[in-house]
């Protein structure tokens, strides 16, 4: 009966989704709908598991594939009966219909999986939490994914669910977390860096118009931000974090050695394949200046182009334009802030394709166009919360907006015309 109940946890909702995809093949949107519904299901749920597991709310009871106290046959079946099949199935249907409709379902199926599923007295607290954090965010994301809407929180729930799946449960299945009080701080600061390239990379991406997920791409080739240092920065940042957590326990470091395998492997192929289709001379430009693992050190001088404006009339900006010039950024031109056409406040970079920053912002950005340990900075600085902490402490030491008088344009042909300094 055990075995029975745990098969047709697993083989039903695989059936039902084989036979949707069957009567309608779905493209690559579709696809990518699927898969970030379903991972989103597999992190929530696997969470709210954990915490009914630990409140009383139900218990399993079996034997294999068992991972902290969850078989994984039904957390698999689960994640694809609330992820990829209402993804695909129910993609026209509205969207409260749907969650309602799986909901129900839920409630119905959880008494019969017994004994697999053992219901305690507030398992529907259980229930509740889990439609609310695995369930409706799963049909939102699949949604926005499909019709191309929602991009920031798009690449904010990818963002989740890279951490989650790929560090956040390795971690607490290993239980490295289960460390000195001085350990847990050390790593934190050592995995801040690897972390912090991916974020940045993922940023870039979403400044394009896409997400890190192959079939949802963005619109155009990235070679700004981290993509200016290294073409992998995303597959480098989690290999880079396995093989700091590798001193914690050895079983990183095959997971590292997995991560650099497929990304040299199954990924460079195919996402190359891709990026050669859609890009063509500029791709194969990109590709052989760019190392897809070991970073240059100063930035791939094709970048998209920036202008940074910067005060004249300031003579704290005057000073910090004149340090960044000395530098020799690449891709990036300094001039007036009194020449911007429609007047600022604070030092701005705007970049050709479409960013634009102000402030300790505009400085981060530009800093990616120095040097890799400067471009590191400028990506700390850019993180949530820390670019806004940092402009106020600007702010509070005299750096906070200036009244910047524009300059009026001058007739070329007058006598009055004279070259204007460089900022």
């Amino acid at each position: 009966m055990i075995a029975l109940i745990r098969a047709l946890a697993l083989l039903g909702p695989v059936a039902a989704l084989w036979l949707a995809l069957a009567v309608r093949w779905p493209s690559g949107r579709d696809v990518a709908a699927m898969i970030v519904a379903s991972a989103w299901n597999l992190l929530a749920l696997a969470a709210v598991n954990a915490v009914a597991l630990s409140a009383g709310w139900w218990t399993f009871h079996a034997d294999g594939a068992v991972v902290a106290g969850t078989p994984v046959d039904l957390l698999i079946g689960w994640a694809l009966l609330w992820g990829a099949l209402p993804a695909h199935a129910a993609r026209r249907l509205p969207l409260p219909l749907t969650a309602a409709v799986l909901a129900w379902a839920d409630l119905a199926l959880m008494p019969l999986a017994a004994p697999v599923v053992r219901l305690g007295p507030g398992w529907l607290y259980g229930e509740a939490l889990a439609v609310a954090v695995a369930l409706v965010p799963g049909l939102l994301l699949a949604r926005w994914t499909r019709d191309d809407r929602r991009l920031p929180w798009r690449a904010v729930a990818q963002v989740v669910l890279a951490g989650g799946l790929m560090l956040g449960l390795p971690v607490a299945l290993t239980g490295v977390w289960r460390q000195p009080a001085w350990v847990i701080g050390l790593y934190a600061q050592l995995l801040a860096v690897p972390m912090t390239l991916g974020l940045a990379a993922v940023r870039e991406f979403a400044s394009a118009g896409g997400t890190p997920l192959p079939y949802d791409p963005p619109r155009r080739l990235v070679t700004g931000g981290p993509y200016a240092y290294v073409r992998n920065p995303m597959q480098a940042s989690m290999a880079g974090s396995f093989l700091l957590l590798g001193a914690l326990d050895v079983r990183f470091l095959a997971a590292a050695v997995a991560a650099v395998t497929y990304g040299a492997g199954l990924a460079a192929w195919h996402e190359g394949e891709q990026l050669a289709t859609r890009h063509g001379e500029a791709w194969t430009a990109y590709r052989a200046r760019v190392r897809p693992w070991w970073p240059r050190f100063r930035p791939y001088p094709s970048t998209p182009p920036a202008t940074l404006y910067v005060a004249e009339g300031c003579g704290q900006c005057r000073s910090l334009g004149r340090w960044i010039t000395r530098r020799r950024p690449v891709a990036l031109r300094i001039t007036a802030a009194e020449d911007h056409p429609h007047g600022i406040r604070r030092m701005t970079y705007e970049r050709s394709d479409g960013v634009r920053a102000q402030g300790v912002a505009a400085f981060a950005h530009t800093a990616g166009h120095l040097h890799l340990g400067w471009a590191l900075v400028g990506w700390i600085l850019l993180l949530p919360g820390i670019a806004w902490f940092a402009q106020l402490c600007a702010d509070a030491f005299g750096a906070g907006p200036r009244t910047v008088t524009r300059r009026q344009p001058q007739d070329p042909g007058s006598s009055a015309a004279a070259p204007r300094r460089p900022a």
